[in-house]
């Protein structure tokens, strides 16, 4: 699992096929959101495939959702809330590459 700033990414790496569970415990939750959304795509310099999700509050008080990522492109994503304030952590978005699941063997 990858944690960065409140977000944490499970599993990581991210292979494509799989279901990839967001978790976000960020600056919308600090503010008191009564929902929260993920806004994500895939793509390299573009964001393609946008869709914005909503998210699911844990018992914990944390916002989870999951997403299967059917593509090798990069996924990229960022959080907004129902008053449309944003988390897109500080303007540079989250992003992992996805890989296709092929290991390389050394003989």
């Amino acid at each position: 699992m990858a944690e960065f700033d409140n977000v944490n990414i499970d599993p990581t790496p991210i292979t494509a096929g799989e279901n990839v569970t967001i978790e976000y415990d960020g600056l919308l939750s600090e503010a008191g959101a009564e929902e929260v959304y993920l806004h994500a795509g895939v793509g390299k310099e573009e964001w393609n495939d946008v869709k914005t999700i909503r998210m699911n509050r844990a018992p914990d008080g944390s916002w989870k959702t999951t997403v299967r990522l059917n593509t090798t492109q990069d996924f990229k994503f960022c959080f907004k809330d129902a008053a449309e304030n944003w988390d897109n952590n500080n303007g540079h978005n989250w992003s992992y590459q996805v890989h296709n699941g092929e290991q390389h063997s050394f003989s």
